[in-house]
């Protein structure tokens, strides 16, 4: 599978507007699933609008990127964050109702052996948190924005109660992760600001586009 998240801050005289735009484009964008939903309150530098698809292999999103990239070109979206990346997702129990991602960029230079160990250490929150319901770890290719994201982790909750409370207040996420994002740390790999962006999502539109 290939992946395409774009995070967007929207004006809000034209919050709505750009939404439904930006919901037509994935739509017909032959995405095998989309998510095109306003962020929750708690998002930190997550936009206002977050805007996630997946298709079958790159080559089906190099044919869909021009439609999405005119519904982007709004003089009312202010800021892009976003990444390409391969990847399938692991899935578990029953779907969730909430979408979460995690954008962010390890130092460059960073030793390959340390990367590795960041990346299990993250991956294995998946194992300790029940109210998790997917999840996918991946390596992006194309960032976007002013930072050159590396990495995107996201998952589905079973809503935003399981996000905001058994997964950010887990003590694996403030014993044993947090460390490599904590200044105070000398194992911080992760010195750039992090984009923490989710949104409820509507079952109905994860199903392949019409």
């Amino acid at each position: 599978m290939f992946n395409v998240t774009r995070l967007l801050d929207v004006a809000a005289d034209d919050h709505d507007r750009v939404l439904a735009a930006i919901r037509a484009a994935a739509e017909h964008s032959g995405a095998l699933r989309w998510i095109v939903e306003p962020t929750e309150s708690g998002s930190r530098n997550g936009g206002d609008v977050l805007t996630h698809l997946r298709f079958a292999d790159q080559e089906h999103w190099q044919a869909a990127e021009s439609r999405l990239a005119r519904a982007l070109d709004d003089p009312a979206i202010t800021r892009i964050n976003g990444a390409s990346y391969p990847g399938d997702p692991t899935c578990g129990g029953s779907p969730g109702t909430v979408y979460r991602t995690l954008l962010l960029r390890v130092q460059p230079g960073t030793d390959p052996a340390t990367v590795a160990r960041f990346e299990a250490e993250l991956a294995s929150m998946t194992h300790y948190v029940a109210t998790i319901r997917a999840w996918q770890l991946s390596r992006v290719i194309e960032p976007v924005g002013a930072t050159a994201w590396t990495h995107v982790f996201e998952q589905e909750f079973t809503g935003v109660a399981g996000l905001m409370g058994p997964y950010l207040m887990h003590p694996i996420h403030w014993a044993v992760v947090d460390r490599w994002f904590d200044p105070e740390s000398t194992d911080m790999i992760v010195r750039d600001r992090v984009c923490h962006s989710f949104c409820t999502v509507d079952r109905s539109v994860l199903h392949p586009s019409r």
